[in-house]
């Protein structure tokens, strides 16, 4: 929004992924600009790395989602797959998630894969994302 900040979504999602000593409880989350709104394709996604954290940056709806750009069913980007209604679907076995919650609700995924604030100043896009915290 012009002149303005928007935040789209600040939804989180547990990751059965967690960086090696690192204290997930304690990450703080700060936002990064990733990419322009105008980068996003009406009902798709794009591929952005945040700190070695590939992050799916999606547009559904007319709403703008930040969700882990990995299937929690197999090593693969999501950002590649199908965008509709909300979800987005894992081009390799048609596992599907819900870009607001991250939750798997389509087999054969099970897990969920981690989602993360994102908002909108001006043209510019925003996601936070944890800051780690060595232990």
């Amino acid at each position: 929004m012009p002149g303005g900040e928007d935040i789209i979504g600040s939804h989180a999602a547990c990751s059965p992924h967690r960086p090696v000593g690192v204290n997930m409880r304690r990450a703080k989350r700060e936002f990064v600009r990733v990419c322009t709104i105008s980068d996003v394709p009406d009902e798709g996604a794009i591929s952005v790395v945040v700190d070695d954290l590939p992050i799916a940056i999606v547009r559904s709806q007319g709403r703008l989602y930040a969700i882990e750009d990995v299937c929690s069913h197999e090593n693969v980007a999501l950002s590649e797959g199908d965008v509709e209604d909300g979800t987005i679907e894992c081009w390799l076995h048609g596992s599907r998630f819900d870009l607001a919650t991250g939750r798997a609700i389509g087999p054969p995924a099970t897990r969920p894969v981690p989602v993360y604030p994102i908002k909108v100043e001006d043209d510019d896009v925003y996601v936070a994302v944890p800051r780690r915290v060595r232990t």
